[in-house]
């Protein structure tokens, strides 16, 4: 029963949604054309006589949608890309009626106006509606409902990592069955408490078994005639596989596929964000920083009043961080820990509960207002409102001898926020080193992740996701 209600929602609602929406966004231009004065002395209408084409206009969305792809599975997936993708679909089919529609004589008459106010609802209405229902959905697989049941194959430290990554973040969407595993790491999932559903060889049973939905594959590189001896064997029994490649630990942040007539290829290092989106990136950092540093301005100074209120000290505190390339640069914050805190002992991480933090200083950690002078580093260009967070030479030092594919993360400018401090706690609450560098090499996954998939598309998520962290105090710094 449950099942079948996460299917109504994936597949019924969409639709009932998109049909609602339509309709309110043709009857918004209807307004637009005979009730708001935009479109100008006509000859009035009544709605009724709308009904059919109101019909058929419904209709032609639909199609769109469905050839757009807005009707297939839709499995915790992102919210914001389907609602772009609305959005192209919304826009490529108001293109099309404004050129079926098209008066050369009076190419910009009112009728153009309520066509764009038309489009623009669209994209509105039927995206709220699907973000709504998709957030519904993500809700359902979370508490457990929809979940993908699934097999990962491979027991090594590769796939026992996959493991915790997928019960970290329940709306991936789901739920491990168990291990098919080398002979040889059955002993060892088991002493960890790891469920063990037989050896690799036996997959096709497993399967039909335990009615698998998806298969991880977290097999070492060398293990190709495995792999494919694997999917040739289970090909038939409808399960979709997805494979963890090896090669990913090696270039991961800076790979791109290419071909010479038909021989796959990896490109190392390649710009993957393309020239139009870095330009459009670096206007965005101007844009926001000026408006926040200027536009809020008074409420700085009262910032900088408390700060000297709390505790003696200067406002700002300023640090030297490693930023693109391996250039240094100084940062800018309000100041929140004591004056000249690291005095007696050097580089040290911020502890949970650090008695260094000032009163009001730990008001501003909880929602990152001793971060706002930093919008000060990405007006100059040394900073961007998203990427890796700049880290202090001593730490860059020991990191890239300690983890591997850590200097990956200078080439790129580092950022206000990323991907990592949107999915870690605020703060380590580690203090071993070697509990330490493992957090700091999680947190460096995250930031390559970002690396290989940069794009507008995926800053604009960052930043919404930012703002819900800061909201409710959360994520890493």
């Amino acid at each position: 029963m449950r099942n079948l209600t996460y299917k109504v929602v994936e597949r019924v609602l969409p639709l009932a949604s998109d049909v609602v929406m339509v309709n309110i966004s043709f009857l918004f231009a209807y307004w637009l054309a005979f009730k708001s004065g935009i479109g100008g002395e006509r000859r009035f209408i009544p709605l009724s006589e709308y009904s059919l084409p109101a019909v058929l206009i419904t209709c032609y969305w639909l199609i769109l949608f469905l050839f757009a792809g807005l009707y297939e599975s839709w499995h915790a997936k992102s919210r914001l890309d389907e609602f772009i993708n609305v959005s192209k679909a919304a826009i490529t089919g108001g293109i099309i009626l404004f050129l079926a529609t098209l008066d050369l004589s009076r190419p910009f008459s009112s009728t153009r106006i309520v066509l764009f106010g038309y489009m623009f609802s669209q994209i509105l209405l039927v995206g709220g509606g699907r973000i709504a229902i998709r957030s519904f959905q993500r809700y359902l697989v979370v508490q457990g409902v929809g979940r993908h049941r699934t097999v990962i194959v491979g027991g090594g430290e590769r796939g026992q990592r996959l493991f915790q990554q997928v019960n970290i973040f329940p709306a991936l969407g789901h739920q491990i069955v168990g291990f098919a595993c080398q002979a040889h790491e059955e002993s060892e999932l088991a002493s960890r408490g790891l469920p063990v559903l037989g050896e690799v060889k036996q997959l096709p049973r497993i399967l039909r078994e335990h009615e698998v939905d998806d298969v991880l594959i977290a097999l070492p590189t060398d293990s190709h005639q495995q792999i494919l001896d694997i999917l040739s064997r289970c090909n038939s029994l409808g399960v979709r596989f997805y494979i963890l490649p090896d090669l990913y630990d090696i270039v991961t942040g800076q790979a791109r596929t290419n071909q010479i007539y038909g021989f796959p290829l990896v490109e190392i290092s390649p710009g993957l964000m393309p020239s139009w989106e870095r330009k459009t990136k670096r206007l965005m950092d101007i844009m926001a920083s000026a408006l926040i540093l200027f536009g809020l301005a008074p409420l700085w100074l009262i910032v900088a009043v408390i700060i000297k209120l709390d505790s003696k000290g200067p406002v700002f505190f300023h640090q030297e961080r490693v930023g693109k390339n391996g250039k240094t640069f100084i940062i800018h914050k309000f100041r929140s820990m004591v004056a000249d805190a690291e005095s007696s002992t050097g580089p040290v991480w911020a502890k949970q509960n650090d008695p260094r933090i000032t009163r009001f200083g730990r008001f501003m950690r909880r929602f990152r207002i001793d971060e706002v002078p930093q919008f000060w580093n990405v007006l100059k260009g040394e900073m961007s409102l998203v990427g890796p967070r700049p880290e202090r030479p001593f730490f860059v030092e020991m990191f890239k001898k300690r983890i591997p594919l850590y200097a990956r993360r200078l080439r790129v400018c580092p950022g206000l926020t990323g991907w990592a401090q949107t999915k870690q706690d605020n703060i380590s609450p580690l203090n071993d080193l070697e509990e330490k560098l493992t957090y700091e090499a999680e947190k460096v996954r995250y930031d390559l992740g970002y690396i290989e998939n940069m794009s507008l598309r995926m800053d604009l998520k960052i930043l919404l996701r930012t703002i819900w962290v800061v909201i409710f105090g959360k994520g890493a710094r």
